[in-house]
């Protein structure tokens, strides 16, 4: 009797356990989730609509982003709906063989800027053979999430083959509710006089800034932040690095528009959840 009184409370403790777990996933996609993810002097943004869909922005570099992703997304959840390359840098890109080997991607979106490296071409050729739409963003284009999740994709706005791929980084804002967040990828400060120009001030002005470069100085100049006016500063930066990123320019530029300065060296992943409304929490 006593066995039989054991194996009931454990099979209501399990039920209790999948009926938790089935009303966290509800609620979960209730939101919508963004993060930076910590892959060290790189870029590797997760974005994870309230219905569900889940787009990349850059992956790192290699053997650096599965960990920080695999505690967003689920072990059964082997597919990625898009990955969209701001760059064409090994720091941008160099993931790309850890996510082909554990998850299947949809799509993958491309602002047309070169790399003659061996990197940039083995993940072309493994584009092409896994038969992955590879698609050229122009300015004007918007990607919906679902749930009311925009991507409008601001920058490239002419053909940037020749250009370097900083000053050809794609550059794209992200909108949810009341929430918006400014993708800068590793764009440049010609590239940010090209997005002041042919956007006002309404169409700039975001909560979150994701700052170009990695917080270099030749990115997120003062007249761009004043514009864009973010109440965060979100820093992807590598603890240490060569580079001397983030530049303490950079830092005094965001600290003086009053910007909260979140970075990956300080802070590991930051995980920002938002509600319809535009109220976000951020771990």
């Amino acid at each position: 009797m006593k066995k039989y009184y054991s194996l009931i409370f454990a099979f209501l403790l399990l039920m209790a356990n999948v009926f938790l777990f089935c009303l966290d996933w509800k609620n979960s996609h209730r939101v919508l989730t963004f993060a930076m993810l910590d892959v060290g002097q790189g870029d590797a943004l997760f974005i994870e609509s309230s219905t569900g869909t889940q787009i990349m922005f850059d992956v790192g570099g290699a053997r650096k982003v599965l960990g920080p992703l695999s505690k967003l997304m689920s072990s059964f959840d082997r597919t990625i709906d898009a990955v969209v390359i701001t760059n064409p840098d090994a720091d941008h890109i160099g993931g790309f063989s850890d996510i082909f080997k554990s998850y299947k991607v949809g799509a993958v979106f491309e602002s047309g800027t070169l790399n003659d490296s061996k990197t940039f071409q083995n993940l072309k050729t493994e584009i092409k053979n896994q038969k992955i739409p590879d698609i050229l963003v122009k300015k004007g284009m918007k990607l919906h999430l679902g749930g009311g999740a925009v991507i409008d994709i601001l920058f490239p706005d002419r053909d940037v083959s020749a250009w370097t791929t900083n000053d050809g980084s794609i550059i794209a804002r992200l909108t949810y509710g009341d929430t918006s967040i400014m993708l800068s990828g590793d764009s440049t400060t010609k590239t940010e006089k090209i997005i002041l120009s042919e956007n006002s001030k309404e169409q700039l002005k975001s909560t979150f800034l994701k700052v170009g470069h990695h917080g270099s100085r030749t990115s997120t100049s003062s007249s761009f932040v004043k514009v864009v006016s973010p109440e965060y500063a979100l820093i992807s930066v590598g603890k240490d690095n060569k580079y001397g990123h983030p530049h303490a320019d950079t830092l005094a530029t965001l600290a003086q528009s009053g910007a909260k300065i979140l970075r990956t060296d300080l802070l590991g992943t930051i995980i920002i959840k938002c509600a319809r409304m535009g109220v976000c929490e951020i771990n």
